[in-house]
């Protein structure tokens, strides 16, 4: 192997690696490519949860009849499991320097990490248009303040959108498009000023409440006491933590391969999540339980309060600070895995950019307006795509940690060489597509139950559930598999 200076970020050239699996951005990064520190982590993180949907999310979670307290510790417990799974799927990726689709050569086979792919990519795809679609309604909003005319465009229908609907949307779409061009160091440096930014504004929001209310607007109760027990439902609501990270859990490794060290990984996801996490939810309980006192009902949507506000440069300020939220969002947890995904599919033909125009086109032939306008399509979607992601998770952790014992010979995953430790059956490792199977189908059929309500809570668990069946299904199939000499030597 050797350093190959041009790419960027630069590389090791991988001798004998077969076209059909390496391309220079699916290649090991280079020490010297390594540039994200720890707060390029916690930025990346705050991108990731400063969002609408975060806000939403994390306010939501105030009115599942919990006091206060009962939701911190629950939020507490929740994304400390987080940190440490997080901790666990990036390390492959740290230590080989590899994308998520390499590593998830290690337990699926190099050919048959592609599945595992394209689900993810399938789930990112659908979520980047449907987030694109959120910011372009911040845009529309931001649009009618600065020239009120442009409310007459909204008065149309083309395919679902409005005149100024699609011109939004289109406005989003290629200002992201845009900045994902220009690379991962582009994307390192625009998370970096996203996530601190919108602390900024939700500081400001806070004290603006806080002005309004007093202190008075601490009052955490915001909803009815829950029936039953309070344990069960705090476990419900941890899980419901976990499985809002369920699509990063899997491709995180797409972040960490560019860490300098372990310790900056560590450091980041510390601040990143459970300290970053907390902090941001007690600003949104302030400002949601303000809400009620203010305006007379508690508004989970802060866009919706920043218009409520009435005044024209506050709505111009929250509508541009919340688009750019939403694209941090976006490029983190929805862009970046499909671009790689699909990179990996054809390396000979397609590259890590020409994998993000593809998600981008694709985003929008999923017309998002229209998926969002249908609860049951969501949920249909997030049952199916949504559990399958956690049987895939408990996989790879099982195989890199338990079987593999941390050691993979590095050009194994990049050979087509039936002597390869990682080339099984003509590249698929049928033990694993086993596991996810029996596991898929366990965390379908909880997720869909607990949609239809014949168990409650079904869905919080199924995550969970799919991730322990299938790490133990593929350990127990996997533990007597013959470990290649090449291997061996590896560990030696």
């Amino acid at each position: 192997m050797s350093s190959h200076q041009h790419a960027t970020p630069p590389v090791l050239v991988v001798t004998g690696a077969h076209p059909q699996l390496y391309s220079a951005d699916l290649a090991p990064t280079a020490p010297e490519g390594r540039t994200w520190g720890a707060f390029s982590l916690f930025a990346m993180w705050m991108s990731d949860v400063h969002s609408v949907g975060g806000y939403t999310f994390a306010a939501s979670l105030f009115f599942l009849g919990l006091t206060g307290w009962e939701v911190l510790i629950s939020m507490i417990v929740g994304i400390t499991v987080v940190y440490f799974l997080m901790n666990l799927i990036g390390r492959p990726s740290l230590k080989y320097g590899v994308p998520f689709p390499v590593v998830a050569r290690m337990s699926f086979g190099v050919m048959g990490a592609n599945l595992a792919a394209v689900l993810r990519g399938i789930v990112g795809i659908v979520w980047y248009g449907v987030q694109t679609y959120f910011a372009s309604k911040a845009v529309q909003a931001l649009a009618i303040t600065l020239v009120p005319s442009t409310v007459e465009l909204t008065r149309n229908d083309i395919f679902g959108l409005s005149t100024l609907g699609w011109l939004s949307f289109l406005f989003m779409w290629v200002f992201q498009l845009l900045i994902f061009l220009r690379g991962m160091e582009s994307i390192r440096k625009f998370i970096d000023f996203c996530g601190p930014v919108v602390y900024v504004v939700m500081f400001a929001l806070a004290i603006w409440i806080l002005s309004q209310t007093g202190f008075s607007s601490l009052s955490l109760q915001l909803a009815p006491p829950a029936e039953g027990s309070s344990l069960s439902h705090m476990a419900n609501a941890s899980m419901l933590i976990v499985a809002y990270f369920a699509a990063l859990l899997l491709n995180f490794g797409d972040f960490s391969r560019f860490s300098r060290d372990e310790k900056a990984m560590k450091i980041g996801n510390f601040l990143g999540l459970p300290v970053n996490f907390i902090v941001f939810a007690i600003i949104v309980v302030i400002v949601t339980a303000g809400t009620v006192q203010v305006f007379g009902e508690a508004i989970l949507d802060p866009v919706a309060i920043v218009e409520r506000i009435n005044n024209p440069w506050v709505v111009v300020l929250g509508s541009i600070t919340f688009i750019v939220a939403t694209m941090g969002i976006n490029i983190v947890a929805n862009f970046v895995s499909p671009a790689y995904d699909i990179a990996n599919l054809f390396p000979e033909k397609i590259n890590f950019r020409m994998g993000g125009l593809i998600t981008s086109i694709l985003s929008v032939l999923v017309c998002p307006w229209l998926f969002v306008s249908s609860p049951q399509a969501i949920t249909i979607f997030v049952s199916i795509f949504g559990a399958v992601l956690g049987p895939i998770f408990g996989i790879m952790i099982a195989d890199y940690y338990l079987v593999k014992k941390q050691n993979v010979v590095l050009e194994d995953l990049y050979t087509m060489s039936p002597e390869g430790s990682l080339y099984f059956e003509r590249g698929w490792n049928s033990r694993a597509l086993l596991a996810l199977a029996f596991a898929s189908v366990l965390s379908i059929g909880l997720s869909v139950l607990g949609a239809l309500q014949y168990f409650p809570n079904g869905g919080d668990w199924g995550w969970l559930l799919g991730a322990v069946a299938g790490g133990a299904v593929h350990y127990l199939l996997m533990r007597n598999v013959r470990v290649s000499a090449a291997v061996l030597s590896a560990k030696a």
